[in-house]
């Protein structure tokens, strides 16, 4: 869980700043690196509402729901998917051969078409109390999930695992005229959660990532929409 993660990196800040107790320089350094760190992770894993509000769902029941993937990047290095799948084409084939490339990438292109939406939907159905999300349904409302960012996370079994993470535009728009936008949000970093039998391959904790930015969304709904 972020929060232990976050305790444990506290701990080793203090035990350094104890060692370090007859520099004050060091004291000054390690007390603006604490005040950072403190400020970076909670930024993080939350919906960041831009403008707008809930009113307009007040009075719908369902709201259709969209995923583009057309610009996401991967990673730190802000890799394309392109280069990105090349990545992870060279370590697979390398490691354990062209077949289970081939079964990875038949599953990523299936998460892509329908699975991360379906992930969504699951998480954000769980929170939202009077407004039902479906794909390809007919409605006043259309909420758009534009994928911008994309950290994959990594599995080793005993020895530990990292979630995936997902930074997404969400946004709400007039389903026959999109151009109009009545709401924009935006998931930031947010942690996939254990929450599939895919979490060892880079979908499933990707996959993870969505039902909990879903989730999210779906808890600051009902919180509004009575």
């Amino acid at each position: 869980m972020i929060k232990d993660r976050v305790g444990g990196l506290f701990l080793w800040l203090f035990l350094i700043y104890i060692y370090a107790s007859n520099s004050i320089t060091m004291k000054k350094l390690l007390l603006l690196l604490l005040a950072t760190v403190t400020t970076s992770v909670f930024a993080q894993n939350k919906i960041n509402f831009d403008w707008g509000n809930f009113d307009f769902l007040k009075d719908q029941t369902e709201v259709n729901v969209q995923m583009k993937f057309d610009h996401a990047l991967f990673h730190e290095q802000n890799l394309t998917e392109a280069e990105y799948l090349q990545k992870r084409k060279d370590d697979i084939t390398a490691k354990k051969g062209e077949a289970v490339w081939e079964n990875w990438i038949s599953q990523w292109e299936k998460c892509k078409t329908s699975g991360y939406l379906d992930y969504f939907m699951n998480g954000i159905n769980k929170k939202s109390k009077k407004v039902v999300f479906k794909s390809d349904a007919k409605t006043k409302y259309t909420l758009i999930i534009d994928t911008k960012w994309v950290y994959a996370g990594w599995y080793g079994g005993f020895i530990g695992s990292q979630e995936g993470k997902l930074t997404s535009d969400l946004t709400f728009v007039e389903t026959d005229n999109p151009s109009k936008v009545i709401m924009k949000l935006q998931g930031d970093k947010i942690l996939g959660k254990k929450s599939n039998n895919d979490i060892s391959w880079e979908y499933g904790r990707i996959a993870a990532a969505y039902e909990s930015t879903g989730k999210l969304l779906g808890k600051a709904i009902n919180e509004e929409v009575k």
